[in-house]
């Protein structure tokens, strides 16, 4: 039997260079679904759950017989979930909003092997804390750009990413939580090259 392919139903340029520099051989299969079609009221988990289950269903139906991996994150501030800001206005608040206080980054993995019937998950929580930033800095960050297509509206890796502690996976923070999602590709069959000898 050919080996699976491992493919990341993702675009995310932080997922992809996670996962190779650890090693793993991944092909790119952008979920492309609806993140803001979702029932009201979930908790931020069990939305990370719900959207990473449905990224990884809609590109396990387009490849069967590969392994399959998909991601979402959020941030949340209180009850208030945060996800990808719309445009730059969007950003702007929603750094205005997290400035100043201790938020929690939680990302949902979900790998699907469709022939082989296999479904795992698994849910991170790290703890961020950022500092209070000014409209300047505010403004300066979103005309960069820095925002885009991240959760919370900035990263952890951005060069001033406005953090003062975190605690927990940084690797999750970033998008990904490397030791939880070498646990389910291993189950899965997928391993890095240096674990399986190549």
């Amino acid at each position: 039997m050919p080996v699976p392919r491992l493919i990341l139903a993702s675009a995310s340029p932080r997922r992809q260079q996670l996962l190779r520099e650890a090693g793993y051989d991944v092909d790119i299969d952008p979920a492309d679904i609806d993140e803001e079609d979702h029932p009201p009221n979930l908790s931020p988990g069990d939305l990370a759950q719900l959207l990473a289950g449905r990224k990884a269903d809609a590109v396990a139906a387009r490849h069967p017989s590969d392994v399959v991996l998909a991601a979402d994150t959020v941030v949340a501030l209180g009850a208030a979930v945060l996800g990808k800001p719309a445009d730059a206005d969007h950003a702007r608040r929603m750094l205005r909003q997290l400035g100043g206080t201790t938020h929690r980054v939680i990302t949902a993995i979900a790998v699907v092997h469709a022939s082989a019937k296999l479904r795992a998950y698994a849910c991170v929580g790290s703890t961020v804390q950022m500092r209070l930033l000014s409209d300047r800095e505010i403004d300066d960050y979103v005309a960069s750009g820095g925002w885009r297509g991240k959760a919370g509206g900035y990263g952890i890796q951005d060069p001033d990413p406005f953090v003062t502690r975190t605690t927990g996976s940084l690797t999750n923070i970033v998008g990904l939580p490397m030791d939880e999602t070498s646990s389910l590709l291993s189950r899965a069959g997928i391993l890095p090259r240096r674990a399986s000898g190549a």
